[in-house]
C-alpha cells in the first residue's frame, strides 16, 4: 500500500509543463540568435566607409583680427 504517488493526472501536468519549459528555451534561444545576427547587420553597416564630401565653401566670412 503506497501513501503517496504520482498519479495520472499529476504525470500529465508534469509532462504538459516540461513541454513548455522546452518550448521557452527554444523560443529564448532562437531570439538571442536572431538579435545576435541583427546586431551583426548593423554594425557592418555602421563600419562601412562613407565618401566624405568636399568642403563647401562657407557663407560666413572670416573675422578680421582685432589689435
Amino acid at each position: 500500500m503506497t501513501i503517496t504517488g504520482i498519479t495520472k493526472p499529476g504525470l500529465s501536468a508534469m509532462a504538459i509543463l516540461v513541454a513548455i519549459l522546452w518550448g521557452c528555451f527554444i523560443s529564448e534561444r532562437l531570439t538571442v540568435q536572431r538579435a545576435n545576427l541583427e546586431m551583426e547587420r548593423v554594425l557592418r553597416q555602421i563600419r562601412r566607409p562613407v565618401p566624405v564630401s568636399l568642403p563647401q565653401p562657407s557663407a560666413l566670412q572670416p573675422r578680421p583680427a582685432q589689435s
